[in-house]
């Protein structure tokens, strides 16, 4: 299944029509967002090529490491806030096709404490979302064209929802199983695999779903790929 995942993968990049770019001397560029005084945060991502790293452990609201050498690629950082909530978006300029040695790796780090609403808009390529530590309210992932690995293990102190919509890939979604997990995942073309959960009706569970005073609720939409669900 994998290999027809890459090979519908590289169809999709083949006919998406992009304008071609070139690449140029490699950047390398920081930006931080200072914590306010806020309750809460909203952040926003898009990303239409690249490798995207996401952590927590940051002093600052946001603190971001971009790396690219395609000039059009420039991320563009905009923020926002009140004494109630930070809006921060950060976007990629330019996602035009690019030849073979093009580079675009974005590691940002989050927040652990203050609480997230997260979007995240993700083109081609990677994505490796490790959030165990953030106090997320929400998060939605949108997928493209690539592979996704989303972290969720840690110690949530309070509900939160996951919305996740395929593209063309591959998807792993590994869940804590100390707090209460319930999960709907559905696949258009592709395998969907579950460990660690039992299936009750149309949603998997553990048995700490009907006991814990946290609850994750994740909605699972594949488009043409596989889908792995694993509670440790």
């Amino acid at each position: 299944m994998r290999k027809a995942v890459l090979i519908l993968a590289a169809v999709a990049l083949a006919g998406c029509g992009f304008p071609r770019v070139h690449t140029g001397p490699t950047v390398h560029e920081t930006k931080s967002i200072d914590l306010g005084k806020f309750e809460m945060a909203r952040v926003e991502l898009k990303m239409g090529v690249g490798e995207l790293h996401l952590d927590g452990g940051s002093p600052n609201l946001v603190d971001a490491d971009f790396e690219y050498n395609v000039p059009e690629w420039k991320p563009r950082v905009d923020s926002s806030s009140s004494s109630f909530r930070a809006d921060v978006k950060i976007e990629q300029s330019n996602s035009g096709g690019a030849s073979g040695n093009a580079i675009d790796v974005w590691r940002l780090r989050m927040n652990d404490n203050v609480p997230l609403n997260l979007v995240t808009h993700l083109g081609t390529g990677q994505a490796t979302l490790n959030l165990g530590s953030v106090t997320i309210r929400s998060l939605q992932v949108n997928m493209g064209v690539g592979e996704l690995r989303l972290d969720l293990r840690g110690h949530p102190k309070n509900d939160f929802d996951v919305e996740i919509h395929g593209g063309v890939g591959e998807a792993t979604v590994i869940v804590p199983n100390s707090v209460g997990i319930s999960a709907m995942a559905k696949g258009g073309v592709g395998d969907i695999s579950v460990e660690g959960l039992q299936k009750r009706n149309d949603r998997w569970e553990n048995d700490a779903y009907s006991t814990s005073n946290v609850r994750i609720r994740l909605n699972i939409t594949g488009g043409v790929g596989d889908i792995h669900l694993r509670a440790e």
